[in-house]
């Protein structure tokens, strides 16, 4: 069994630092996320190359939009996470442990996993369905596998990761498509039982600029939780100051599920709301998600107005993009990939 990364010895058990739980596990327990084990005295990854769920997918449904469009990615995800969302609707592979017999694991080492997206022709692996950051040790090994092989990486992920952990994926990760799942302390303790966003938007400003990840940001919009105009706006406005106008912003429509089953569903009009809020603040690049219309999936240059990306749904049907710029005007797009040089702003932050 491997041994994990970032763990120290105390009187009372183990304390785990890849999350900002910073759980101290006695002997015979898991932590938080309830796959990190103090086994004897050493902390181990239960779901190290096990995985509940593998798939390709197009890159949309991350939903990534300005990384390779149109890509197909090998989807790897597992058990377990480091939240506890009231709306989840992976909640029956999030809360699992490893020992639930209702979802059986399949062993998938990290070259196994590279030769799969190899086998399909997959330019990119994206660890998603549950929280990957509570799998590192798997994710390191698969990243760096990946890019020796010329695969691009995704991690979807809630960004509730430490600076220590964080460190260790700078350069073996490509793109940060991190939640931000409300403005305030008091929404991040009523939405998904963690204490606070700050983590995670410390975090996606590091990824951004110390390690150069490629970052989008992905908000569910939920009624009476997140929808207000003061938080919309709060969120927009972080997003266009500490992470630069050009960053994705994608919100998603909410569907009652699971605890939060009693609400309804995010009204059409306070989507469209979001988006101008996003405009107003300064995003060049907003997104709304998880409705049939189709509208607003496109990436329009905001300088000449040309579609420079035609998306329908998860398919992709033309991108009219040169070096991660507007064909027709030469606008910068923040547009990157295996294909698409980063920009110099983007190279000089690596």
């Amino acid at each position: 069994m491997r041994e994990a990364v970032l763990w120290s010895v105390e009187e009372r058990g183990v304390r785990c630092g890849v999350c900002p739980h910073f759980c101290l596990i006695p002997e015979g327990h898991t932590g938080f996320c309830n796959v990190r084990e103090n086994s004897a005295g050493t902390l181990v990854p239960l779901t190290y190359a096990r995985v509940a769920s593998v798939a390709v997918d197009p890159i949309e449904k991350k939903p990534v939009f300005h990384y390779a469009p149109g890509a197909q990615v090998l989807s790897l995800g597992s058990v377990g996470c480091s939240m506890r969302c009231r709306h989840c609707q992976n909640w029956s592979i999030s809360r699992a442990t490893p020992q639930d017999e209702a979802h059986q694991l399949h062993d998938l080492t990290p070259a196994a996993a590279v030769s799969l997206a190899q086998e399909y022709e997959c330019p990119g692996i994206a660890f998603t369905y549950n929280e990957p950051i509570i799998q590192i040790e798997y994710v390191l090994d698969v990243a760096r596998l990946a890019h020796e092989s010329g695969l691009f990486t995704v991690m979807v992920t809630n960004g509730y990761i430490t600076p220590s952990a964080l460190d260790l994926l700078g350069g073996l990760v490509d793109v940060w498509r991190v939640d931000l799942k409300g403005a305030t302390d008091e929404s991040y303790k009523r939405f998904c039982r963690v204490p606070s966003p700050e983590p995670v938007r410390e975090m996606a400003v590091r990824a951004r600029f110390h390690w150069g990840m490629h970052v989008e940001v992905v908000t569910n919009v939920v009624p009476a939780i997140n929808d207000s105009e003061a938080d919309l706006r709060a969120m927009a406005k972080w997003i266009s100051r500490d992470l630069g106008p050009d960053t994705p912003w994608h919100v998603t429509r909410f569907f009652p599920y699971l605890e939060l089953s009693d609400l309804d569903p995010t009204p059409i009009e306070t989507l469209r709301s979001a988006v101008r809020i996003g405009h107003e603040e300064g995003l060049r690049f907003v997104y709304p998600g998880n409705v049939d219309s189709g509208d607003g999936e496109d990436t329009v240059c905001p300088q000449c107005g040309a579609v420079a990306v035609r998306r329908r749904g998860y398919e992709v049907s033309r991108v009219r993009v040169l070096d991660g710029v507007c064909e027709r005007c030469g606008e910068p797009l923040n547009i990157r990939g295996w294909n698409t040089p980063a920009s110099d702003a983007d190279a000089r932050a690596r």
